[in-house]
């Protein structure tokens, strides 16, 4: 018998660690490995707004795949169709040409994308901070607003400049507010003309506290912190409208801003859609083996799958953290080689080993196993589980240093210029739109697929 073809969708936490458990546990002769993947790095998502701050560099928190996986075949490309059916999955390559690939078994870890909601403007004017190539463009965007504000001489046009909202109040909205505001305060020390004060923060959320998982102390806590370092907070309330020099809340207010940044919540991938499948609030359903119900040798697991938290039981699904991808990618990988030699596969369980929350310098909110912290033991709690949670050595060493660096030496006010001219927006860096509807993929072994349908 051939080896079994087995294919890995999307390059996350829970792809990797999928791939990874697969190569500790199959021989060659037993399974050939392909992980599709647009990218050559696995992306540590929690620290993504200290790169956009500046205190880590891109290149920190992208982690070499071929450092990780040593026999997994990577195909460059995103997967924009699957058919369970003909057992094949479509792929643009990063070159757009569009391909397909068999398999005898597909992990299904294609992850997320930011949820815009259809509010009038957002989809326009809003950048997300879910990619490295969103938190590049974010620190370019948020220092050219400081190099304009000071070379202007409209008032009006100033406070729009000094201007920033950020929406969402969970993990990433809150530190991305906490550490693009010390930045900008800090850098507006070296502007003539701009002071820290005409600096202006606005963190929105629909939510009626930060971070609820955090429970009301810690939540709290994060909150005081914010406020007295400046930056307002708006809970109960969200955009109604956005404009390329202000945004308008639903509680009627109108705040000048040229910098709307979207951190209001996930939704699955478009690649779920493809599938024809059973879902759960926009994710697939899955049983707690991690199994696609009625789909023949398919798993699904990550921000895509509504995996079922067999700890809280009744209809509780697994939230879409990294905590729970890389645990349920070990489960995956498990279950496909346990499924391989005929054994019983495991259901997913997972008890919570705490959050950690960076809000820059020596502040931190952290509940490592139930324990909550604040200040100065909550940011070594929250560093020293980023460096053990990063996957290699050269890429917990590069983090340190930086660290160490940034400690030294402060913040450095480059704006690099890298997408000048390119749009920045949401949807430019974010597209969901290119993917095949079930019908249009063919069954027949092919290497080239019919283009893709928005």
């Amino acid at each position: 018998m051939p080896p079994a073809r087995i294919l890995v969708v999307g390059g996350g936490f829970a792809g990797i660690s999928c791939a990874r458990r697969l190569e500790r546990l199959l021989a060659p002769d037993e399974a050939e490995l392909v992980l599709v993947t647009p990218l050559s790095y696995e992306l540590y998502l929690p620290l993504l707004p200290q790169v956009a701050a500046g205190v880590l560099t891109p290149q920190s928190v992208a982690v070499s795949l071929r450092r990780s996986l040593r026999r997994t075949r990577i195909v460059p490309g995103s997967a924009i169709g699957v058919d369970p059916q003909a057992k094949v999955c479509a792929i643009r390559l990063i070159t757009d040409e569009v391909t397909a690939e068999r398999y005898d078994h597909v992990v299904l870890a294609a992850g997320s994308v930011t949820r815009a909601f259809d509010i009038p403007g957002v989809a326009a004017e809003a950048h997300g901070m879910k990619t490295l190539a969103e938190a590049v463009a974010m620190r370019d965007h948020v220092v050219s607003q400081l190099d304009l504000a000071a070379a202007t001489r409209d008032p009006r046009e100033r406070d729009a400049r000094l201007g920033f909202v950020v929406v969402g109040g969970g993990y990433a909205g809150t530190e991305t507010a906490a550490y693009l505001q010390r930045l900008t305060v800090s850098a507006a020390r070296r502007y003539p003309g701009l002071s820290p004060e005409m600096i202006r923060w606005h963190l929105v959320d629909q939510a009626p506290r930060l971070m609820p998982e955090l429970g009301d102390h810690l939540g709290r806590k994060a909150q005081q912190l914010l406020r007295r370092r400046g930056v307002e907070i708006s809970l109960g309330t969200s955009v109604a409208r956005a404009e390329p020099a202000a945004v308008t809340l639903t509680d009627g207010r109108r705040l000048p801003t040229r910098t709307l940044i979207w951190t209001a919540g996930v939704a699955p991938s478009p690649l779920v859609a493809t599938l024809d499948a059973v879902t759960t609030r926009g994710r697939l359903t899955v049983n707690s083996d991690l199994t696609v119900p009625g789909l023949e040798g398919v798993f699904a697991i990550g921000d895509a799958a509504a995996v079922p938290d067999v700890i809280n039981g009744g209809d509780a699904v697994c939230p879409p953290t990294a905590q729970h991808a890389l645990r349920q990618g070990r489960v995956a990988g498990t279950n496909v080689a346990a499924r391989l030699r005929g054994q019983p596969l495991r259901p997913y369980r997972h008890h919570d080993l705490g959050l950690v929350v960076d809000l820059g310098g020596p502040q931190a909110v952290s509940r490592p196993l139930g324990v909550p912290l604040s200040g100065l033991p909550a940011q070594v709690v929250a560093r020293g589980y980023h460096l053990l949670a990063l996957r290699t050595a050269v890429a917990k060493t590069r983090v340190a240093t930086n660290w160490a660096l940034h400690a030294l030496a402060g913040d450095d006010f480059v704006r690099t210029g890298f997408l000048s001219g390119q749009p920045t927006t949401l949807r430019a860096l974010e597209p969901v739109t290119g993917y095949l509807a079930p019908s249009a993929l063919r069954p027949e072994e092919a290497t080239t697929m019919p283009e893709a349908t928005a």
